[in-house]
């Protein structure tokens, strides 16, 4: 089997490439270029494309690098800024692997008689009822990626491979570490592969939307506080908000970004008993049922049920206990045990009646 391997220059990708070569397969290992700009978080730039060649070199395997930056631009860094124009938190990550690691890069391996295309991702693909691919936690819990790669259907499954998937992160440096792989040791990358840890997302946002200061007001719409930029506030958020000094914390629960205004509420203000997805990919058929579900890549999962729209295409998860609500543009991910049923993003939530 011909076997196109995504070597982001990290150890994941690395053992991945590894273990594909092991198991007999012709490989090729691709480093995508994505981002032209500064990058910092161990993703995107010119060195993790020297540590991938390199690796590929002590594999024995060939390398090529893909330059995708105008879809990039296009699909994940120019929707981002968009949403934060619009008072959203997006994933650009989720985004990432929806049209770039597993649609165009796929579209393109396909085009050149590559049979699968295998990632470093920490994810299983198992077999679902019916026999077709299904999505399904990683060994490590810790690492576990499946909630990034919600986007993938069984289509899609069909031709991707996890190689390090059944192992844990002490296993995968393990391993490198035997064949002496330069990554071996090299620290996971950061979030966001465009922002930097020294500019942030506000120094990245300004040259790009404008930055609109705002009030800050209580659930009874008193002025409690003013903040730099209601595009920069996330629901949920207690810090940066200017608020005086309280006898209970207070979180946004809010954000009208057109009236330029944060509300905030105390914890009891900010739960939600359901919470409203749009976009939604299933797994299979759409599920209404109880699952446990997902907001955050490493977020402890709860006990929901999920029942999709007549047209499958957006869903209502309704809480068995109430949460903390989920910022829009986020996703929620529901799983039944450790497979992925479906997922989509955040739209709104419904308040706990008080």
């Amino acid at each position: 089997m011909r076997v196109l391997v995504a070597m982001s220059g990290g150890v994941d990708s690395s053992v991945a490439a590894a273990v594909v070569r092991d198991e007999g397969h012709d490989v090729t290992g691709v480093t995508l270029k994505l981002w032209g700009g500064d990058s910092d978080s161990g993703c995107c730039s010119v060195s993790d494309v020297d540590d991938a060649r390199r690796v590929a070199q002590q594999l024995g395997i060939d390398h090529v690098v893909f330059n995708f930056g105008d879809d990039f631009t296009e699909h994940v860094v120019g929707p981002y800024v968009a949403a934060h124009a619009e008072g959203r938190t997006p994933n650009p990550c989720i985004e990432c692997n929806r049209h770039l690691k597993f649609d165009r890069l796929a579209r393109r391996a396909e085009a050149l008689g590559f049979d699968a295309v295998a990632t470093g991702h920490h994810a299983r693909v198992v077999a679902g009822p019916a026999g077709s691919a299904r999505l399904a936690r990683g060994a490590d819990a810790a690492k576990d990626q499946s909630y990034v790669l919600y986007v993938l259907g069984a289509r899609e499954l069909a031709r991707v491979q996890f190689p390090v998937g059944s192992m844990t992160k002490a296993e995968v440096r393990a391993r490198a570490d035997r064949l002496g792989l330069r990554t071996a040791a090299k620290p996971d990358s950061q979030d966001v592969c465009f922002i930097t840890s020294v500019e942030g997302r506000g120094r990245f946002l300004a040259p790009r939307i404008p930055l609109r200061p705002g009030r800050v007001v209580d659930t009874a719409g008193a002025e409690v506080g003013r903040v730099d930029a209601v595009e920069l506030v996330t629901i949920g958020q207690r810090r940066g908000l200017g608020l005086a000094g309280a006898a209970a914390p207070r979180y946004a629960v809010d954000v009208d970004v057109s009236a330029a205004t944060v509300v905030v509420g105390s914890a009891a203000e900010l739960l939600v008993q359901g919470t409203t997805l749009e976009r939604m990919v299933w797994a299979d058929e759409p599920f209404d049922g109880e699952v446990r579900a997902q907001c955050s890549a490493h977020g402890k999962p709860a006990r929901a049920r999920i029942e999709p729209t007549p047209d499958g295409a957006g869903a209502v998860v309704r809480w068995a206990t109430p949460r903390a609500r989920v910022a829009p543009g986020q996703s929620v991910v529901a799983y039944v045990d450790d497979i992925v049923v479906g997922g989509g993003i955040v739209v709104r939530d419904e308040p706990e009646p008080g």
